[in-house]
């Protein structure tokens, strides 16, 4: 039986109807939903728990701590503009991604990233499945990313998706554009997911 709930895109409304509970590989039951402006403290906690490694893969930089305007842009979003969503395990974030879309455009970049102690564990593909159907579902077709050459999990999660990849690499980055259009199964069960990556 289908949801009955109508999934309207208006900016600023915490789009419940996008929480989902997911499996992970161990067989673990975890929690996908959007971000809200109350995740501040667990974000600052979650990205204390990175290593330097996944830091560094995520911000191109050392950033050992997010500044408190960093954490208000990364947790209050639009839903529609900008979306976000994070995993949790209980209480805890264990794994957010997101989409910024560019301006009057049908693009957005996408970012993701997965505490260290939960990558392979198939939640970059959860992450990214959820972004697409949320972005599809707000008029974006196309996603970009940008990740250092040596991410080999993040692009394992693109590379082992059902979108069709194009890249580039320069100056040891690699640009990553694919349409989110072409995917022939929406909405995919979540919890089915066994591709390679974070």
């Amino acid at each position: 039986m289908g949801d009955p709930t109508p999934r309207v895109s208006v900016a600023g409304r915490y789009p419940v109807e996008l929480e989902a509970d997911i499996l992970v590989r161990t067989g673990a039951r975890l929690h996908l939903r959007p971000i809200r402006s109350d995740d501040a403290t667990r974000l600052v906690t979650f990205h204390h728990n990175l290593s330097f490694d996944s830091i560094y893969r995520r911000y191109f930089s050392m950033h050992p701590e997010l500044s408190p305007d960093e954490v208000v842009h990364l947790t209050e979003v639009d839903y529609v503009e900008r979306m976000a969503f994070v995993v949790e395990d209980g209480e805890v974030l264990v794994a957010v991604g997101r989409y910024d879309r560019v301006p009057h455009s049908s693009t957005a970049e996408v970012a993701f990233v997965v505490r260290d102690d939960y990558q392979h564990l198939g939640l970059g593909h959860q992450l990214l499945e959820a972004l697409a159907d949320a972005a599809r579902e707000r008029g974006i077709t196309v996603f970009t990313a940008e990740t250092l050459l040596e991410n080999r999990d993040m692009m394992s999660v693109f590379r082992h998706s059902k979108f069709p990849v194009t890249s580039t690499i320069s100056d040891g980055q690699i640009s990553v554009r694919f349409s989110i259009t072409s995917d022939d199964q929406p909405r995919a069960a979540r919890g089915d997911q066994s591709g390679e990556g974070r």
